[in-house]
């Protein structure tokens, strides 16, 4: 074997990353573990036995919390170097919102600061009281219009010399909208289209920025009845902050001229003197000598780093003269909180103080008195830094910003194109890179080439990011913003430039932790059913293989600790569809173990030895794994770039699946043999019962294709009249539902509660824990198709409410008044999390995938009737999926519904029947290559008969894990297993009775026969 050192060097390197991004995963789980173990004993030792459950369990969360942020930064694990807690929480494998839940986030874009945004006089009285009484009346009623009711009430506004609508919101920005004379009618159209604008602007941001933090198939919902409301769950989070701070960003970017410290110096002092002398007017009229804010005085600024700022220094004899000119002796001195050193950094450039956070306020509220801006400039603005100052925590920059002729920043970001984080060729710190498109590169030009030896400022969302120095004039666009950024930092920054800026800002209204939409005993059960599956795989390959099926249950095994490792590495998410994924991988790892097989055992039959037997099956299965396993990751890859959501999910464990099968399938496999052959030992590839099964067969499964067709085309004029007729029963994900949020007294198990409320609304609802154990969210489809109609709402609400009743759930002497008060908590109606867009997405991606795959197979088969039998095949498959399920929703006794599971289901069933499919034609092609002058139909027969064992081989392992998984798995994943099933049969049908023929059909190995 070439390169046997190499091979094993890579292998064990694979073993070492995969262990080492895994061993972080164990020990969260061991210290998880123990804070339960601590939390349980606390309060069984404790005099708690008074509690109810609820109480119980709510302390024991709470000290099991405890005791987790107490070990935060605390080293827990030693592997190459020393990890916290926190290290290794930030590195353990991420499961999905089906597997482990995450983080329920409820956003509003709200319709005031969309009013403020567009109009060009944020301060008229008539204006701000109408958004008052609007705010007032829309305050407890669900799904009131805010813009309608602000029109209407500044319709209602009695006040003298009260502007017309049109005179506050005409800008000569939105000329082509509406005019100075337009009615106030007419101005709230526009409004009101302005804010469904910014809604959907809002929803693709978060799209965008959500995608490229890296969360792995979150869901978005409207809220229906709320307008500007969005429900987002993301699972694996492990930094809520930063996830707020991501969503919340409007992304705002400007660039700004700078006012130099020098230029202002005068201004600032006489500020200052004027704010001493109103402060203390102020106090002496309220009786009050204290001063209004208590800070420490300039010069008791703690020292660290005596290294100063780049570009703001300022020297002694300016930092001593303007100490001397400030009013420091006034107990009221704005300099008692704008200080003129912080760690080592001195005022200059355009830092004009520094200031504690809790004074920033107050300075801002001082500098912007009416009886002090006319002591400064008319275009100078003072800003904050985003971030504290280096070696002075808790300390920011004051900024001093100057204003363009429009009385606006100098640029926007809209003429940003790209942005990616990198880190400096100077400096050892982040920093974001960003290039401009035409109109931006020569405003840049222009402005970098105005302020040589000047700062320009970048500012994102009101903070200043940095100011660097203009050397020279900037061509071309591209700039960096730099601000000694951490990595995270600078990656978060460049994501929300790329995704866009939001057109009004978001705010939080609520965050809650919630559990795994499957429920803990489905994923248990689920686990169970998949370990026992994978048994079931390792006992049949010993059982069909011999000794051979221990080497490949080796490769099996390490194929999927690769799997594990690779994904924790990668911090992909693991979830219901990447699970799909893996399936899929492991019946294509068995299949490439079995082409190894079978070509082995053929070189055997034809009296080679062993060794020569080995080399040679392996050298001659290489071309039909290898295009297989191509074929179906050029796919991948596809779905992955293109798609979204679960399919991304999906499309992510597929990839790296079929490269860590592929590798442990060839390499490992080859290595046991080298080193077994080495040793002399004795290798075996059956035994008495399988050595020649399916050996010797001559079925003409090309005259068979004509009954197939019958039974295909028959199934498929059924299901698709089904399909016209009955449709498909669609799941939430696509429909939308009810949402309701309800905290019993004692906790509840997800799945029970789900169980109650079947029997009430005749349908399954998701049942997921929401917060705390005793609390729930229950998202239900009844009558979702009369979603305005309060009547369906009472009736929801009532059946709800009889449901957990009768379930047990609340005592028997709660009535719906109580229940509706004390126990419901919430009650929202929801779009659905997979939105039109992502449907598009999802099917652009699956026709791309295919034509890749049909370029592909052209490109390697050299003939266009292969791609178009492996096409028309893989159409098949789906369609009669599709119709099987719309005809048997309706009787089968488990949940058939299309959620985002089944987009999974269907993308399985592309993967693994182009894998069969390809795997044919590959002996197909060979066969005709060797027997030129046979008669073509016979060939085809042969070729077809030849992979029959490996077929059947490939499908039983893959159908062996299925059946296991739906028979074990639980009710909530049996339709997903049963989607699969069907997948499977009917794929591995189809590359027998309907790709080969359809390739013979349209004309493979013609050329040879006519020759003949």
């Amino acid at each position: 074997m070439r390169n046997r050192g190499a091979i094993i060097l890579l292998s064990v390197l694979l073993a070492i990353i995969s262990l080492y991004y895994l061993s972080f995963t164990f020990v969260v789980n061991k210290v998880e573990g123990d804070a339960e173990e601590y939390a349980q004993a606390y309060v069984d030792n404790g005099n708690y036995g008074n509690l109810t459950d609820a109480e119980r369990n709510g302390l024991v969360d709470k000290q099991k919390k405890a005791y987790l942020d107490s070990i935060d930064n605390q080293v827990v694990w030693r592997y190459i170097k020393k990890y916290t807690y926190k290290d290794c929480k930030e590195r353990e494998l991420n499961l999905g919102l089906d597997l482990k839940g995450g983080m329920n986030i409820s956003l509003e874009i709200s319709a005031e600061d969309v009013l403020l945004s567009l109009t060009n006089n944020d301060s008229d009285p008539a204006l701000l009281q109408a958004i008052e009484n609007a705010r007032k009346e829309t305050a407890n009623q669900t799904g009131t219009n805010f813009i309608e009711t602000f029109g209407k009430a500044y319709k209602e506004l009695q006040m003298e010399n009260k502007p017309n609508l049109a005179v506050l919101f005409c800008t000569s920005q939105n000329t082509d909208k509406i005019k100075i004379s337009s009615t106030d009618d007419e101005v709230i159209d526009y409004l009101t289209k302005e804010y469904d604008a910014a809604i959907g602007n809002a929803y693709d941001v978060i799209n965008k920025r959500i995608d490229q933090f890296g969360v792995v198939q979150p869901n978005i919902q409207k809220d229906v009845a709320v307008k500007g409301v969005f429900h987002i769950e993301l699972p694996g989070i492990k930094d809520p902050e930063r996830v707020e701070k991501l969503l919340k960003q409007a992304a705002v970017l400007e660039f700004w001229e700078t006012y130099n410290y020098d230029e202002i110096r005068t201004s600032l002092i006489a500020a200052d003197q004027t704010i001493s002398a109103l402060k203390k007017a102020e106090a002496s009229r309220n009786g009050n000598s204290a001063p209004a804010t208590e800070t420490e005085p300039a010069n008791e600024v703690a020292e660290a780093d005596t290294t100063a700022v780049a570009d703001s220094t300022a020297t002694e004899e300016n930092v001593e003269e303007n100490a001397e000119e400030a009013n420091t002796d006034s107990e009221y001195s704005i300099f008692n909180r704008l200080l003129l050193q912080a760690g080592g950094h001195s005022i200059g450039g355009p830092v004009v103080g520094f200031a504690k956070k809790a004074d920033m306020e107050s300075i801002m509220a001082d500098l912007n008195r009416n009886e002090v801006k006319p002591l400064f400039k008319s275009d100078l603005v003072f800003k904050w830094g985003f971030k504290e100052v280096k070696d002075a925590p808790g300390y920011y920059e004051l900024i001093a910003l100057k204003k363009s002729k429009d009385g606006k920043a100098a640029l926007n970001g809209e003429v940003v194109t790209d942005a990616r984080q990198e880190f400096g060729q100077t400096r050892a710190t982040a920093e974001v890179t960003m290039a401009m498109n035409n109109t931006g590169s020569t405003q840049w030009a222009r402005i970098t080439k105005e302020n040589i030896g000047r700062c320009i400022a970048i500012v994102l969302d009101d903070a200043v990011y940095s100011f660097p120095r203009v050397n020279d004039e900037i061509k071309g666009g591209r700039s960096q913003i730099t601000g000694d950024f951490t990595l995270t930092e600078a990656t978060d920054l460049a994501n929300v430039l790329k995704a866009g800026k939001m057109t009004a800002p978001a705010i939080i209204l609520s965050k809650e932790v919630v559990g795994p939409s499957l429920g803990q005993k489905a994923i248990d059960s689920g686990m169970y059913s998949f370990i026992i599956a994978f048994i079931l795989v390792l006992i049949y390959m010993i059982f069909y293989y011999n000794k051979a099926g221990i080497v490949a249950d080796v490769a099996l095994i390490c194929n999927l600790f690769l799997i594990f490792g690779v994904m924790a590495s990668l911090g992909a998410v693991l979830t219901l569809p990447g699970i799909a994924g893996m399936v899929l991988t492991i019946g294509m790892s068995v299949d490439a173990n079995v082409l190894i097989y079978e070509r082995i055992r053929e070189e055997m039959r034809a009296g080679k030895m062993i060794k020569a037997a080995v080399a040679d099956g392996y050298k001659n299965a290489y071309s039909a794994i290898l295009d297989s396993n191509i074929t179906t990751i050029l796919i991948g890859i596809v779905l992955a770039y293109f798609g979204v959501g679960p399919v991304r999910g999906f499309a992510t464990t597929l990839i790296i699946g079929i490269l860590t099968s592929l590798f442990t399938a060839i390499f490992i496999t080859r290595l046991i043999f080298t080193s077994m052959l080495n040793k002399e030992s004795k290798i075996t590839l059956g035994n008495k019962m399988t050595n020649n099964a399916f050996t010797n067969l001559n079925f003409d499964f090309l005259k068979g294709s004509k009954i197939a067709f019958i039974i295909s085309g028959t199934l498929i004029v059924v299901g698709i009249i089904s399909l016209c007729t009955l449709g498909l029963k669609q799941g939430i994900d696509f429909t939308g539902g009810r949402n309701y949020v309800v905290k019993f007294e004692n906790n509840v198990v997800p799945e029970e509660v789900a169980n109650a409320l079947e029997a009430s609304y005749g349908e399954r609802p998701v049942v997921k824990t929401f917060g705390d154990a005793n609390q729930v969210k229950v998202t239900t489809q009844y009558k979702i198709d009369q979603i305005k109609d309060r009547a369906a709402s009472e009736e929801s609400d009532n059946l709800l409410y009889e449901g957990l009743k009768n379930g047990k759930f609340i005592p028997e002497n709660v009535d719906k008044e109580t229940f509706f008060s004390d126990y419901r908590q919430t009650s929202q109606i929801v779009g659905p999390t997979v939105a039109d867009d992502i449907k598009t997405k999802s099917s652009v991606a699956i026709l791309l995938g295919l034509v890749v795959m049909f370029l592909y197979i052209l490109l390697r088969f050299r003939k266009w009737q292969y791609s178009l039998g492996a096409t028309i095949a893989l159409i098949h498959d789906v369609l009669i999926t599709l119709g099987l399920f719309s005809l048997l929703y309706a009787i089968m006794p488990f949940n058939m519904e299309i959620d985002q599971a089944f987009i999974a289901a269907i993308l399985t069933i592309v993967g693994y029947s182009i894998n069969d499919t390809v795997v044919i034609f590959d002996r197909i092609r060979e066969y005709t290559g060797l027997y030129p002058n046979r008669d073509r139909k016979s060939v085809i027969n042969s070729a077809v008969n030849s992979t029959v064992g490996r077929t059947i081989n490939t499908s039983m392992t893959t159908l062996v894990v299925l059946l296991a998984i739906f028979i074990f798995g639980g009710e909530s994943i049996r339709g997903f297993c049963f989607a699969l099933l069907i997948g499977v049969i009917v794929g591995t049908y189809s590359s027998i009775f309907i790709a080969s023929p359809m390739a013979y059909i349209f004309g493979v190995g013609k050329k040879k026969e006519e020759k003949k």
